[in-house]
């Protein structure tokens, strides 16, 4: 399976799209837009036969802008990179950290598509395909943006995990504009990856990306907030106004794949062990919070048997057939 790597060494499980799966989709895109193109070209002749030469040399330019570079455009900015041919192919456009693309995206693909793929019959972008290790043409590099496989297994895709619910809205005014794709994608990445680390280095790591954006952001992270705390409640905070900005709900598009708990200690509580990301931390809750669940298991690891809810009281556990020595 093709995975990109973060500058932090953390994998990133989307699966870039190879050169045959593009180009279906690709010719796809042009047979519709030739035939609207057609259509249209049609319509626009017997609807200026009586301009002169110019005017329909000018109406012919314009019609060809609209329909052969505006429409994938459009189709692409509207519906969050995914046009006729790559919703049919299972491919989507999304940015270097995996977020939905912008019309700024889709105008510098498009712009430059208009070299790569239809000036010169789409050598080129084979051949930047073919070159690039993660297939992307030219106009994925100049814009940022990669092709990758939407249809995969459910079960096999990372998740960001909910951010603790005593900091959420905590960050609603925080700038985040200045803030790179590629600390956005580092950040990502290690949050879905945090429990597979080990502590020492997960903290390190979480204590850098912290650092690195809390000075981005010109506001220092809240003191008693663990690393990894902060780092998801930013992130889901980025994710909120992206659904906000897309979908126009709060959390369009972005359901929390876990059940919100305390999976980080809230400040203020007594000292205790330095924090371990994916690990449970005790310590004293708010009141009326919820009771504290830390993030399920890794892949392959099993969960401790729990003790029935008629034991508990007791201290005792179930019965497992041997009989202590008297």
């Amino acid at each position: 399976m093709s995975e990109l790597v973060t500058g932090e060494a953390v994998a990133l499980e989307l699966r870039p799209a190879k050169l045959p799966s593009r180009a279906l989709a690709v010719v796809l895109d042009l047979v519709v837009a030739v035939t609207v193109y057609i259509v249209v070209t049609i319509g626009l002749v017997a609807a200026t036969a009586t301009l002169d030469d110019a005017a329909q040399i000018a109406v012919s330019i314009a019609s060809f802008l609209l329909v052969l570079v505006g429409g994938p455009i459009a189709v692409e900015t509207l519906s969050h990179g995914r046009s006729l041919g790559k919703l049919a192919c299972g491919l989507r456009v999304v940015r270097d950290d995996g977020g939905p693309i912008r019309f700024r995206h889709a105008l510098v693909r498009g712009a430059v598509g208009v070299v790569e793929i239809l000036m010169t019959f789409g050598i080129v972008a084979c051949i930047a395909s073919l070159v690039s290790e993660r297939g992307r043409r030219l106009g994925d590099v100049f814009a940022g943006t990669l092709v990758v496989r939407e249809r995969i297994p459910v079960g096999r895709m990372p998740y960001v995990p909910a951010p603790p619910p005593w900091l959420a809205g905590r960050f609603a005014e925080l700038d985040l504009s200045a803030v790179p794709d590629a600390l956005w994608l580092a950040i990502r990445q290690y949050l879905t990856r945090m429990q597979q680390l080990d502590p020492q280095i997960g903290g390190a790591m979480a204590e850098r990306l912290a650092a690195d954006l809390a000075a981005r952001t010109g506001a220092p992270a809240p003191q008693g907030v663990p690393a990894g705390a902060y780092l998801a409640a930013v992130v889901h905070e980025r994710q909120t106004r992206e659904a906000r900005r897309t979908f126009g709900t709060a959390t369009g598009g972005f359901p929390s794949p876990v059940p919100t708990g305390h999976a980080f200690p809230p400040p203020g509580g007594p000292a205790g062990p330095p924090f371990q990301p994916g690990a449970p931390v005790g310590g004293p809750l708010p009141s009326g919070a919820p009771a504290a669940r830390p993030f399920p298991p890794g892949p392959g690891v099993r969960s401790a048997p729990s003790v029935p809810v008629e034991h508990a009281d007791r201290d005792e556990r179930p019965s497992t057939g041997f009989a202590p020595p008297a």
